[in-house]
């Protein structure tokens, strides 16, 4: 076919249309990106939204967390934490995650170094298609009906092959129990119909747990409204944590 103006003019048009149905949809690729759907769709499913631009890095949620689901006090052994990126004029790039975010963040860079600085909390990316279930040996790691990821602690071994799995680096090795410990969501409130603990206490609401099937819920809204992105997308493992405000230096 010739590259007749006529021709080169609807091509053009394609195209646009085409990336503007991209941006569109681009408000709404947090709900996309959630691709896997619950075996009773009358029952909820769960995700979490974290608004980066909100959080002042308090570390009062994983403080709430570790009182609440009883996780050792000793450094390192966490299920929720806030890390503290810090991007230097030279551009690179500083990353703190002291004691999972309870006690505070030091100022290790000269102001006058500083290009910016931000709050970023991490936790178990309930994902529904975790690499952490298809790898456990013995089905001590599974999803609820709601899409929760958790851990039999009667099954558990061990053997620490999820927490090798999980790309998002959520779990750890309970150091007086000897099994695998994560965040669950606080399933034993949430089933109540109470708020995850670390939701509950953030004092910006940074953080928004809800139900994604619920189109007028807050979440649903939250990912609608925002340029929502999860961490590391290329893995494809169904992450149900999204942000808004993600850069690029986020890892």
């Amino acid at each position: 076919m010739k590259n007749t103006r006529r021709n080169f003019i609807k091509k053009s048009a394609a195209l646009t249309g085409t990336i503007l149905a991209a941006s569109a949809l681009n408000q709404v690729s947090a709900v996309i990106f959630a691709t896997e759907k619950p075996e009773d769709p009358g029952k909820p499913w769960y995700g979490i939204g974290i608004d980066i631009e909100k959080c002042i890095g308090c570390g009062m949620c994983a403080k709430a967390c570790k009182l609440e689901n009883d996780v050792p006090q000793e450094p390192f052994y966490f299920r929720s934490w806030v890390e503290q990126y810090t991007i230097k004029t030279d551009g690179t790039i500083k990353v703190e995650s002291p004691n999972g975010g309870i006690d505070g963040f030091k100022q290790s860079v000269p102001d006058e170094e500083i290009f910016k600085t931000f709050f970023v909390p991490k936790m178990c990316n309930q994902c529904a298609k975790s690499p952490c279930t298809q790898v456990c040996p013995v089905g001590a790691t599974y999803e609820s009906p709601e899409g929760v990821a958790l851990v039999d602690e009667k099954y558990c071994i061990g053997c620490r092959y999820c927490i090798q799995a999980c790309p998002y680096g959520c779990r750890y090795l309970h150091p007086e129990k000897k099994t695998v410990d994560k965040c669950t969501l606080c399933y034993h409130r949430i089933t109540k119909g109470l708020q995850p603990a670390c939701m509950e206490v953030c004092p910006t609401h940074a953080r928004i747990f809800g139900d994604m099937n619920d189109t007028k819920g807050e979440l649903y809204q939250f990912m609608k409204e925002h340029n929502c992105q999860v961490l590391k997308p290329h893995l494809n493992t169904g992450s149900k944590l999204f942000y808004n405000g993600l850069s690029a230096e986020v890892r």
